[in-house]
């Protein structure tokens, strides 16, 4: 099992590709595992001539999970990911990072720029209160505990699915038995909802990162879904207009997830970053 001491930790991770390749650090959102970046996603990444790497944040899948009471911000988590480069003995990588995986992504590029290629923040935000707006419906997501899975799971994955229609890209749905196949091999990865909560407290804890980004100055691009609910497209705009040169993508009939039909989409985004990073060298 690969597992790297970073930041205090263990951290769990996989590589895709050849090492010596340019590296793309892959960073998760909200209670999500290293899966939501699915092998037919890195292998797009390899395909064209990089080093993916994916990883379980701290407190979700195979990291490690911390105790009730302990708290910790996104700069906490921004030098996980920063420890997970050095024990990979890898100096500069291009960050891509979904949701509070952009907002992390964000944290390294503003924190650590020497340790930063290019950014692509996807469906992400800057903490500040016009950015974060979610529908009613999108931030009961957040805030409505599943049932517990072990004394009705039929309940658990009911639930599971109707977040992910709610909060899903509606030109891009995924059928029921995708959604399914995902929840339960997730829960039988791991499940740590204790850990889902301590992360959304470290978004909140951190708040309103606008300052921060104004200081990125590596090549970013910022891809939106216009259709997200969750965190609005207004989130995208603002992060875009905070950071110098970053370039706006926005995505008809995507919402807040990445389904297959869209994995050329994303990883053209990453590329065009990496491409403006390679000219700039």
């Amino acid at each position: 099992m690969p597992k790297a001491a970073a930041n205090g930790i263990e951290i769990y991770y996989e590589t895709f590709g050849d090492p010596a390749n340019p590296p793309i650090l892959l960073i998760n959102g909200l209670g999500s595992q290293m899966t939501r970046w699915p092998e037919a996603f890195c292998e797009k990444l390899t395909a064209n001539g990089y080093f993916a790497i994916r990883f379980d944040n701290r407190d979700v899948g195979l990291s490690t999970w911390f105790k009730p009471g302990d708290t910790y911000r996104l700069e906490d988590m921004a030098a996980d990911a920063v420890g997970l480069l050095d024990a990979l003995k890898i100096e500069k990588a291009h960050l891509a990072g979904v949701s509070m995986g952009g907002m992390i992504a964000q944290t390294v590029a503003a924190k650590h720029p020497d340790r930063v290629l290019s950014l692509t923040s996807i469906m992400s935000a800057m903490g500040d209160p016009e950015g974060m707006r979610s529908t009613p419906e999108a931030g009961a997501v957040l805030n409505t505990p599943a049932p517990d899975p072990t004394k009705d799971f039929e309940a658990f994955v009911a639930h599971g699915m109707r977040n992910a229609r709610t909060i899903g890209s509606p030109a891009y749905p995924w059928t029921d038995e995708q959604i399914r196949q995902r929840i339960t091999s997730e829960y039988q990865r791991a499940y740590n909802p204790a850990g889902v909560a301590r992360q959304l407290a470290a978004i909140r804890a951190t708040g309103d990162r606008t300052e921060w980004c104004r200081t990125i100055a590596c090549p970013t691009v910022v891809l939106h879904g216009e259709a997200d609910p969750l965190v609005p497209l207004a989130g995208g705009q603002r992060t875009a207009a905070a950071i110098p040169g970053a370039e706006l993508r926005v995505i008809a009939g995507m919402g807040h997830d990445l389904p297959p039909a869209l994995y050329e989409t994303v990883a053209d985004a990453i590329f065009a970053a990496a491409a403006r990073a390679k000219a700039t060298a």
